[in-house]
């Protein structure tokens, strides 16, 4: 068994990746996005690699590699077609809105006039997203007319594919805080809360993480919402609706967790690590080394 773990840099997740696959003495490679060269016509560079654990910054490089990758045969974590699904807001919405699953209202417009017009019998506050994006970055809560006018003037502007979807969320008036359940394979692992005074609850965003038990509801929610993107190890947000109860916000395919493991004591690298293993079991069939 060998394993390649792909990148753009070395941040607390990938080291504890890389230290996971030690402890299971499992050879591995890391590889830089930035420097990847997929020749379509020869996979054998590549052949080599039982499994591939996506870790990129950059949405693209993990998108377009793993594609490529897939359609040599060789598994990733995750598969193209979950990031495709995760990496991409509207896509994400619906499958989710296909599998019955409930979340925020969404409307779709495709020109500055007609999201305004949206806006305006929707009523304000409503939530603007970029559809594609992490971080809790480009989000805009726009709350009168005015605010509109200028956030669609910008996005107009901007001038990329993205920013002329204009992806429209309704806001949930939730109690200070989310919720980010983790999914690895079929078993929600863990989750936290994440605290802020600020609409946006991120913790890229200064949001304070603290252990959510993870209830039957969140459990049966968050798994729902996995197998509808395809499964893998996922991170879903969860919103709290004083009338609806859970809601799914965002599905994320290549979570973050350095503030989780402490506070929570699960070993999430190391679940992501033993899935990817399975992952590669099911399509090598060679036995998993199991960590004592």
């Amino acid at each position: 068994m060998k394993v390649a773990v792909l990148l753009s840099r070395v941040r607390v997740e990938e080291r504890w990746i890389f230290e996971a696959l030690e402890k299971r003495n499992i050879p591995y490679d890391k590889i830089d996005d930035r420097q990847a060269v997929l020749l379509l016509s020869d996979p054998d560079k590549w052949k080599q690699y039982d499994v591939v654990i996506e870790r990129s910054l950059s949405f693209k490089n993990g998108l377009y590699i793993t594609q490529v990758l897939n359609s040599w045969g060789i598994p990733t974590v995750n598969m193209y077609r979950v990031a495709a699904t995760c990496g991409d807001k509207l896509t994400t919405s619906v499958v989710l809105n296909n599998a019955g699953i409930p979340q925020p209202k969404v409307w779709v417009a495709f020109t500055p006039e007609a999201a305004l017009e949206t806006m305006e019998q929707v009523g304000f506050p409503i939530v603007m997203k970029p559809v594609v994006g992490s971080w809790g970055r480009l989000l805009a809560k726009i709350n009168d007319r005015d605010a509109a006018e200028a956030i669609l003037e910008h996005k107009e502007q901007l001038g990329s594919f993205q920013h002329s979807v204009f992806y429209m969320q309704e806001f949930i008036k939730k109690p200070g805080r989310d919720i980010r359940s983790f999914v690895v394979g079929d078993q929600t692992i863990c989750a936290i809360y994440r605290q802020s005074d600020h609409w946006i609850t991120n913790t890229a965003r200064g949001g304070l993480a603290q252990v959510c038990p993870v209830t039957p509801e969140i459990d049966r929610i968050s798994r729902a919402a996995a197998k509808a993107v395809g499964g893998g190890a996922i991170a879903i947000d969860l919103l709290e609706d004083p009338d609806r109860g859970f809601l799914v916000n965002e599905v994320n395919h290549t979570m973050e967790y350095h503030s989780t493991v402490p506070l929570t004591g699960v070993d999430i690298p190391g679940r992501i690590v033993e899935f990817a293993l399975q992952e590669a079991e099911k399509y090598h069939e060679q036995p998993v080394p199991v960590l004592n």
